[in-house]
């Protein structure tokens, strides 16, 4: 069963990030990843196997940022591997997943019509890929975001991070849990409360098919639906 966690914060995440994962691992999974914005970008490290493959990665390919978002998954569409591992990315927008998008066959040929290239056999990929595609007429990160979900059918829980919206995560759920911490200097969301590596000020879940952008940049931290 797939988990997620993303972390906004004053201070770098990667560990928490990482802590999160491995608070999910009763969960069963086949692969993890983590993509994290850092001063270069959003950058990725993705590992078949257990969050320990990961976390060597990290060791020996150090990332560090203020915001990311992580997953552990567990294979529907496509087979373990580093290639279907979580996160997803498109020109800078990343994205983790849990649940089944059922009409994400259709949703890939539209995209690959349109020029996008897929490097997954996953239904996630889609996900990103739309969002950049709805992003091109000008819309924001959070209005494409609420555009692409408005024509995914299925159950999820997605987060969302890009590199043009620094600090900001957004996350969504439709009949797939997803929590939503406030912290001091730290805002997270996860698929699950264990993930959380402290204890935030205040917790909820929003209420199915809602979505819920979160941002923590070194001066302020705040919420917003």
């Amino acid at each position: 069963m797939c988990g997620i966690v993303g972390i906004s914060a004053q201070r770098d995440v990667v560990q928490n990030l990482i802590a999160g994962l491995k608070a999910l691992e009763y969960r069963g999974y086949d692969s993890a990843g983590i993509a994290v914005l850092t001063a270069q970008g959003v950058r990725r490290l993705r590992a078949k196997g257990k969050v320990a493959e990961l976390e060597a990665r990290q060791q020996t390919t150090p990332l560090a940022g203020f915001s990311g978002v992580a997953h552990t998954r567990w294979a529907t569409h496509g087979v373990p591997s580093e290639d279907n591992a979580h996160p997803h990315a498109s020109a800078g927008v990343c994205v983790v997943h849990n649940g089944i998008i059922e009409n994400h066959a259709a949703l890939r040929v539209q995209l690959q019509q349109a020029g996008f290239v897929f490097e997954s056999q996953t239904d996630t990929e889609v996900i990103a890929h739309l969002i950049v595609h709805l992003q091109a007429d000008g819309r924001s990160l959070l209005a494409a975001v609420q555009a692409a979900l408005a024509r995914l059918e299925g159950a999820y829980a997605i987060a969302v991070l890009s590199e043009t919206d620094p600090g900001l995560l957004i996350g969504a759920r439709r009949g797939s849990p997803l929590v939503l911490g406030l912290g001091e200097g730290e805002q997270y969301l996860a698929s699950d409360p264990q993930a959380r590596s402290s204890r935030p000020r205040s917790a909820a879940m929003p209420s199915s098919a809602a979505n819920t952008g979160i941002t923590c940049s070194r001066r302020s931290t705040s919420s917003r639906r």
